[in-house]
C-alpha cells in the first residue's frame, strides 16, 4: 500500500507490536521508524509527553498551539488514560503500556504502538505501527495522511530527545 512504510526495514515490519493484539484483521497496517541518537531512557519521557500535544504539525492538529519543547513532569501513563491533547481537548485512549518500552493507544478507530528498541551502541530505534480494522476503502488515503503526520511527529520527538543529551 502507498505510504505504509517510512524509516523501517524488513525486521521492523516482521516483528510483533502490541497494537496487533487489538486488531485481528487490519485493513491498514503502517510502519514508521527513526533512529534516535539518544538512549531509550531519554526518548521515553517524550513518548509520555504525547499526552500533552501531538508533536506533529501544530498548525493542523493542535490549532496552532505549539507542542511543549521542554519536558514536563508527568506520571507514568496507564491503560485508560487519555492518549493526547489536540486543539486543547483530550482525545484517544491509552490501551496498553510497558514503561520505557512501549505505549499503545487508540484514536479515531486506529490503534498504534510506539516501541522503543535500544541499540547496542546506545542509540534507540523509535518505531511506530498503526493498524486499523474498519474502512478498507479509506486505508490508502489514511496511510498517506498518517505518513505525513507521523513522520513529522517522530522527527520532532527525535530532535527533542537528542537535544536533551
Amino acid at each position: 500500500m502507498i505510504g505504509d512504510r517510512w524509516g523501517v526495514g524488513d525486521g521492523d515490519v516482521s516483528r510483533a507490536y502490541p497494537c496487533d493484539d487489538f486488531v485481528v484483521s487490519p485493513a491498514l497496517q503502517a510502519w514508521r521508524g527513526v533512529q534516535v541518537n539518544a538512549p531509550a531512557t531519554a526518548v521515553w519521557p517524550w513518548i509520555v509527553q504525547i499526552r500533552l500535544a501531538p508533536y506533529s504539525y501544530d498548525w493542523i492538529d493542535n490549532l496552532g498551539r505549539r507542542s511543549p519543547q521542554q519536558l514536563v513532569s508527568l506520571p507514568e501513563p496507564r491503560a485508560g488514560d487519555p492518549f493526547t491533547t489536540a486543539g486543547g481537548r483530550q482525545t484517544g485512549r491509552i490501551v496498553a503500556v510497558d514503561a520505557g518500552s512501549h505505549l499503545t493507544a487508540t484514536i479515531m478507530g486506529a490503534f498504534m504502538s510506539y516501541v522503543l528498541d535500544p541499540q547496542p551502541d546506545g542509540t534507540t530505534r523509535l518505531l511506530l505501527k498503526v493498524v486499523m480494522q474498519n474502512h478498507r476503502w479509506a486505508a490508502p488515503a489514511a496511510s498517506v495522511g498518517d505518513l505525513v503526520m507521523a513522520r513529522r511527529q517522530l522527527l520532532n520527538l527525535k530532535r527533542l530527545a537528542e537535544q536533551q543529551q
